[in-house]
C-alpha cells in the first residue's frame, strides 16, 4: 500500500466515480482503475461495490477512507516539519556566551535578528567563560560559542571575528579612585585587586598578563572571583578594584564606577564566534550565515 494509492482512493471516494477522480488527480482513467485494483489486491479485500449507477464503499472501504484521510494529513504535516528542520526554520541552537557579553548590544542584536528571521528556532543560551565553552564545543555538547580566542583560532574549530573589546577599570563607587580617577596603571601599584582564575579563560588571562608585562605593571591581587560577575560583586562590596573586559560596563551594577584608561583601551581583546565544522545542523548554519553577513567589526582601540 502506497501513499499515492491512498491519495487516488480518497479522490475516487470524494469525486464519486473513477472518471471524475481521473480528472481531479490528472491521471488517465485506466491507470487510475489499475491502481485501485492493486490497492484492493494488496489489502485482500474489496473497497467498492460496483453497480450500473456507479460505485459505493464497502464496510472495509469506509474504514480505509476514514484512516486514509488521517494518514495523508499526517504525511503532509510530517513533510512540512522535516522540510522546516532541513531548512533550519525550526529546531534549536545551543549557544555559549561569555558572562560579560550577555548584555553587549552586538550580541543582543545578533540574537534578536536571528529570532526575527527564525522565530520557531529555540535558543539555549549558556553563560559560560571561554574555557568551559571550548571544552563543550569540542565535546559536541554546545553548537556555538561567543568567546575569547587567539587570533589564530583553535584546532578543530571554525571562527569568525565578532567584536573587538578592550579592558576597563572597575572601582567601588564610594572609593577615592572614583573621586579622583587614575590616568595611568602605575598609579595603581599599591591598590588591592580582585582577580580571576586563569583556568576560567586562559586566552583572556594570558593576553591581559602579557599586556601588563609589556607595561611593567604587576597588580597586587588579594581576592579572587570565579567569573566577572562575581568579581564585580566583590568590587561593589569594597573588597578591591578590578580590571575587566570593557564590555562589563554594559551590565549596570550598583556601587561600581567604570573608568577608562588609555593603557587599558590599548589592550585588544577580540571576541570570536566559534563552532565545530562537523556540526551540520541547518539551524546552526543559518546562525553562521547571519554572523558572516554582519559588518566587519571596527579595529581595536590604539593607545
Amino acid at each position: 500500500m502506497e501513499f499515492r494509492q491512498l491519495h487516488y482512493f480518497v479522490a475516487v471516494v470524494e469525486a464519486g466515480s473513477i472518471s471524475a477522480a481521473s480528472r481531479r488527480v490528472h491521471v488517465a482513467q485506466p491507470a487510475l482503475t489499475r491502481q485501485i485494483h492493486l490497492l484492493e489486491e494488496d489489502l485482500e479485500t474489496r473497497l467498492f461495490e460496483r453497480h450500473a449507477r456507479g460505485i459505493r464503499l464497502t464496510v472495509a472501504g469506509q474504514a480505509l477512507y476514514e484512516e486514509a484521510q488521517q494518514l495523508l494529513d499526517r504525511r503532509t504535516r510530517l513533510k512540512a516539519r522535516l522540510t522546516a528542520l532541513g531548512q533550519g526554520v525550526v529546531g534549536k541552537v545551543s549557544l555559549g556566551v561569555t558572562v560579560t557579553h550577555l548584555w553587549v548590544p552586538q550580541v543582543a542584536g545578533l540574537l534578536g535578528r536571528y529570532r526575527e528571521r527564525f522565530p520557531q528556532v529555540a535558543f539555549e543560551v549558556f553563560p559560560l567563560l571561554s574555557g568551559p565553552q571550548l571544552e563543550r564545543l569540542r565535546e559536541g555538547t554546545l553548537d556555538a560559542g561567543i568567546l575569547y580566542l587567539d587570533d589564530s583560532g583553535q584546532p578543530g574549530l571554525e571562527t569568525r571575528l565578532l567584536q573587538h573589546d578592550s579592558l576597563v577599570l572597575a572601582v567601588p563607587a564610594n572609593s577615592s579612585w572614583a573621586e579622583v580617577p587614575p590616568t595611568r596603571l602605575e598609579q595603581l601599584a599599591d591598590a588591592e585587586f580582585v582577580w580571576g582564575f586563569r583556568s576560567a579563560s586562559p586566552v583572556y588571562f594570558d593576553r591581559m598578563q602579557a599586556h601588563f608585562q609589556r607595561l611593567s605593571f604587576h597588580p597586587r591581587v588579594v581576592q579572587y572571583g570565579a567569573d566577572n560577575i562575581a568579581i564585580l560583586s566583590m568590587v561593589a562590596a569594597g573588597l578591591g578594584i578590578a580590571i575587566l573586559p570593557a564590555a562589563s560596563s554594559h551590565h549596570p551594577m550598583p556601587g561600581i564606577r567604570f573608568l577608562h584608561l588609555p593603557e587599558l583601551d590599548a589592550c585588544a581583546m577580540p571576541l570570536w564566534f566559534a563552532w565545530r565544522p562537523g556540526n551540520d545542523s541547518p539551524a546552526l548554519c543559518n546562525l553562521i550565515e547571519l554572523v558572516e553577513s554582519l559588518d566587519a567589526p571596527a579595529g581595536p582601540a590604539q593607545g
